[in-house]
């Protein structure tokens, strides 16, 4: 398969992605935008999240000792991103990384047909090797469907349909609720339609994230200003996985006062 596109393995939201440097996708899409133009629409116009979809690297040029910005960015950004130019580079690219991802999944195996990669057991040290290496992957596996199950089970007793993030995040100990639309907003989950700043927030759910890890429901507030169309979020199971997963990994806005402890109330209930 002819190499179009360089793909390197990133680090990610401490996962190990294949990644594609994006001005060399812009290069090879042709495009008519300057790079800068071009990624920064892309980003805003499709929703992608950084330390999700892309990250991003300053690097300095010596000729001229400039410092541009570059960004890695997924394979699936990638497909979408030549997905959307609609022509034949785009369709190009695409396919290139689809094949790409299949080559990346397929077992490697050697030139040799009846070689399976299987270790040689009839030789007692490369016996061994295999067996311990076996028996770690056994032990690892045992902790991480534990650890699921475990969070599996929580999630079961914390979400209920038609809760907010922040009703469900009230019942993750030492989380600062007043904090968790803000949080989210920094993700690119949501945005406020409200212009005015001198108003309070109009939280809306983008379109990234909209029937996938949220929802919103419109309805009438009326105060002593007059009625104001706003919208209740609605936090989805998918949106709850994501939400607890952060909050074990400590990125959710915590009180000054948080004891350090990850524990939930499951008891708590939503009226």
């Amino acid at each position: 398969m002819q190499n179009l596109i360089n793909i390197e393995t990133k680090n990610i939201n401490d996962e190990l992605i294949q990644t594609v440097n994006a001005r060399d996708l812009h290069t090879f899409l042709e495009s008519k935008q300057d790079f800068s133009t071009w990624i920064k629409k892309r980003i805003s116009d499709y929703g992608f999240v950084e330390n999700k979809d892309f990250i991003r690297f300053h690097k300095k040029m010596e000729a001229n000792n400039a410092t541009i910005i570059d960004y890695h960015i997924s394979l699936d950004m990638a497909k979408e991103l030549s997905m959307v130019e609609r022509n034949e580079k785009g369709k190009q690219a695409r396919q290139y990384f689809i094949e790409c991802e299949r080559r990346i999944l397929q077992p490697k195996l050697s030139n040799d047909p009846t070689n399976l990669g299987l270790p040689n057991f009839l030789d007692p040290a490369e016996s061994a090797i295999a067996w311990a290496e076996q028996h770690k992957k056994v032990q690892l596996l045992g902790v991480q469907v534990q650890q699921l199950e475990t969070e599996i089970d929580s999630l079961k007793n914390l979400f209920q349909v038609g809760m907010s993030p922040v009703q469900f995040c009230k019942q993750l100990n030492g989380v600062n609720i007043n904090q968790v639309n803000l949080f989210l907003e920094s993700r690119h989950f949501l945005y406020d339609a409200e212009k005015d700043i001198s108003k309070a927030h109009v939280w809306r759910v983008h379109s990234y994230a909209r029937d996938t890890y949220l929802t919103e429901s419109p309805f009438i507030m009326t105060n002593d200003y007059g009625q104001r169309q706003c919208y209740k979020i609605i936090l989805l199971k998918k949106g709850a996985t994501w939400l607890y997963n952060q909050y074990l990994k400590g990125k959710l806005p915590m009180k000054k006062d948080w004891n350090g402890e990850f524990t939930h109330d499951k008891y708590n209930q939503v009226a």
